[in-house]
């Protein structure tokens, strides 16, 4: 039985936000303090590490729900399917939906009985429920898929990633300059005609590394609003996930048993270029091998870092020609991999 992907579908926020715009920002240090470089050297540094020359956000309209639902709707379209045959909505997310100008996420009820809602699905035996696994949320989400339907527990099944994180940046932090807005969806079903999950691996690392990203407060210690924001350690992201997400994928690959060569793409969350780069070419060191040119498709650069949302975001694109000189045809093995809150890392051997 080959369970696959049939529909993807995805929804780009119409807000474009580029780095003059952070021009006038102040940022500040985690103590408050000022940092030492100007606004102009700050994004000149932020775009070359992360690669980053715009972002995304939602209107201020829309919620995380709501974008994920138009995700969602794409998706379906694109499978074929009866939205009523649907068994599992599994949605992931981060932080529920903060309504602009709110200090509260709002998760009740979840956020897929929302997209349910939206979706007007009648049968009540479609069950909807969120999952909260940091940016790998999406991959996770579809492992799960695969196994209910495995299990035999279900035929079809929805996975939504969806995030906007333009309501909980602190704008006197620079890594706000990295956040963005964006959801993206698939039907994950058994046909013997589709693509295939060939392998798959999760890992969860907690004992140091479980609040490398964490809810804080502002840098800016005047602020006397009681709200907190997402915040990280950089740097100790950066050396966990050269370390940890490569293994992580060389291994999920040996469990697929296909060859390093037969891979066609790797799909990886679109966290920051330098390190994503850093982390496949670590990932071919351990095959003794350079890494292939164009492997690596990417839309940080137009899109910022929507979390949860960007590898379903990114697959969606590629899938329909959306970015160019990058492109999967039937057939192609290719790699999901995710590295994110928790700590969590994830990897799927994907033959499309």
């Amino acid at each position: 039985m080959k369970i696959g992907i049939s529909g993807t579908g995805c929804y780009i926020p119409g807000q474009i936000t580029e780095n003059n715009h952070f021009s006038e920002n102040e940022f500040l240090n985690a103590d408050g303090s000022p940092l030492k470089y100007s606004n102009e050297v700050i994004i000149q540094k932020f775009k070359s590490i992360t690669g980053i020359g715009k972002r995304r956000y939602v209107d201020n309209n829309l919620n995380t729900s709501d974008i994920a639902y138009l995700a969602a709707e794409e998706a379906i379209e694109d499978s074929g399917i009866d939205k009523e045959e649907l068994d599992y909505i599994i949605f992931a997310h981060n932080f529920g939906d903060v309504s602009f100008g709110k200090t509260q996420g709002d998760t009740l009820p979840s956020l897929a009985t929302r997209v349910k809602h939206h979706l007007k699905i009648k049968n009540p035996k479609c069950v909807a429920y969120d999952m909260l696994f940091g940016c790998p949320g999406w991959i996770e989400g579809v492992i799960q898929a695969n196994a209910f339907i495995k299990s035999g527990i279900a035929k079809k099944c929805l996975v939504i990633g969806a995030e906007t994180l333009s309501r909980v940046v602190d704008d006197y932090d620079r890594d706000s300059m990295i956040y963005s807005d964006g959801a993206g969806a698939t039907i994950i079903e058994a046909n013997e005609d589709g693509g295939q999950i060939l392998a798959h691996a999760s890992e969860t690392h907690a004992n140091g590394e479980a609040y490398y990203l964490f809810f804080g407060s502002s840098y800016n210690n005047e602020v006397e609003e009681d709200r907190r924001y997402i915040k990280m350690y950089g740097r100790k992201i950066y050396e966990f996930a050269l370390t940890v997400v490569p293994v992580a994928m060389k291994n999920c690959l040996l469990e697929s048993g296909k060859d390093i060569k037969s891979v066609k793409k790797i799909f990886i969350h679109q966290a920051n270029e330098k390190m994503d780069e850093a982390i496949v070419k670590r990932f071919y060191e351990l095959f003794d091998m350079q890494m292939p040119e164009g492997i690596m498709p990417m839309n940080i650069h137009e899109m910022g870092n929507s979390s949860v949302a960007t590898i379903p975001t990114l697959f969606d694109m590629v899938r329909n020609g959306k970015i160019e000189n990058q492109s999967v045809e039937k057939g192609d093995v290719v790699i999901f991999a995710s590295v994110g809150a928790g700590m969590n890392v994830n990897a799927i051997v994907y033959q499309v």
